[in-house]
């Protein structure tokens, strides 16, 4: 008898979920570079194109490539769907056009990704949705933000770059007394160490260019919910705009969730090293770290993951102490990525949240002193000689 892969684990999902085989009998997926596809029959293509007859259309719509690397993310998060896009931010704003209607109210976690914010303040206000920011670990904030026109609630979950951490269960409860869906971007905990829909989120998404890749090379996005949702809210948006992933690029990020599940908890590993590293030493002032005892919402994590990811920030006083310790680094890159095989340290208020209004920034405690580290899967032995040479360089 066939076995039900949602009675898999995670490491076989990551390996084998969503594999459909060409008649060929290939072992890795096959990749459909095509842009369009034949039909039989003139009857055939007017019963694909009315949904009465099952197959594809255009890659713009669907792929076969692209719908393995759905299946297989959909399993894994215990999704009904799974729909990819051609960047994260690309999934972000379709996550919440698809929702949002002019006149509708938006109420999001204050600590978000530089160009998330710039969706929700600038973009969204100018075809008629209005944001409200709020402190995400504040339920009173939340509660105290419903309108009756309020339709969504957005949130990072841990957040960046400071590692916030909300309660997710919590937030859905009071988004959902309030006839909102809760739309959580989970790419710091990735689905190795959290799952948001089972703690009560309506839609998950992805930027699937950072762990999930994991290697540098491609840009991807992931939305994810019920299947009924999914398709009211996101199968015309994205039929009709066309924000679609390449086949390669579905292609490359099958290959990245095969070893996703290795990659992320070895890239823990040495993160919760270097994090105990910089904690101890004289020039830091405050290190976040979602796996250490003294995180500010460590109760929360506790209850809601099942790991601390690969990324912290910390504290060097100072823009001055900060670029100090950047440019002393020699085997850790100074980049704005994150979820990389490669180390990456990079200074937020200069480059992804250079863009987020001064006061903001200091409303969610970013000051020009924090650094973010994203760890990869060099030796600790080396990332931790060369972090330490950085911090006394600061």
């Amino acid at each position: 008898m066939a076995e039900d892969p949602r009675d898999w684990t995670d490491e076989t999902k990551l390996v084998r979920g969503g594999m459909a085989r060409s008649p060929h009998g290939e072992i890795s997926e096959a990749l459909f570079l095509t842009q369009s596809f034949a039909y039989e029959s003139a009857a055939s293509a007017d019963a694909r194109f009315a949904g009465d007859a099952p197959g594809y259309i255009y890659q713009r719509f669907s792929n076969p490539t692209t719908q393995m690397f759905e299946d297989r993310l959909a399993l894994l998060e215990g999704a009904g769907q799974c729909r990819a896009t051609a960047s994260g931010m690309s999934a972000v704003h379709v996550a919440l056009t698809g929702l949002l209607r002019a006149g509708d109210h938006l109420v999001a976690g204050r600590a978000l990704f530089g160009s998330c914010r710039w969706i929700a303040a600038e973009l969204l206000p100018r075809f008629g949705v209005e944001t409200t920011f709020v402190d995400a670990t504040d339920l009173d904030a939340w509660k105290n933000a419903v309108r009756p026109n309020t339709r969504a609630f957005l949130v990072e979950s841990p957040a960046n770059p400071l590692l916030e951490v909300t309660a997710v269960g919590a937030v859905a409860e009071i988004a959902h007394a309030a006839g909102a869906r809760l739309i959580v971007d989970n790419v710091f905990a990735t689905p190795i160490f959290q799952k948001p829909l089972a703690l009560g989120a309506d839609v998950v998404v992805y930027s699937a260019t950072k762990h999930i890749d994991g290697q540098g090379r491609v840009l991807g996005g992931a939305i994810l919910g019920g299947e009924a949702l999914m398709t009211e809210a996101y199968k015309d948006i994205l039929r009709h705009t066309g924000p679609a992933l390449s086949p390669f690029n579905s292609w490359v990020l099958l290959k990245g969730l095969e070893t996703l599940e290795l990659r992320v908890r070895r890239q823990t590993e040495n993160a919760a090293k270097i994090a105990d590293l910089v904690a101890a030493h004289a020039k830091t002032r405050e290190v976040r770290y979602p796996g250490r005892p003294d995180h500010p919402q460590a109760a929360i994590i506790a209850n809601q993951m099942s790991g601390g990811g690969n990324v912290l920030a910390f504290d060097l006083g100072s823009r001055e102490a900060a670029w100090r310790f950047l440019d002393a680094l020699r085997i850790v890159d100074i980049s704005n990525n994150l979820g990389d095989a490669k180390s990456m340290a990079t200074h937020p208020s200069t480059t992804t949240h250079r863009s987020m209004p001064e006061a903001e920034r200091i409303a969610i405690g970013l000051t020009e002193g924090w650094v973010r580290m994203s760890v990869g899967l060099e030796g600790a032995g080396d990332l931790s000689r060369d972090v330490s040479r950085a911090l006394d360089a600061a």
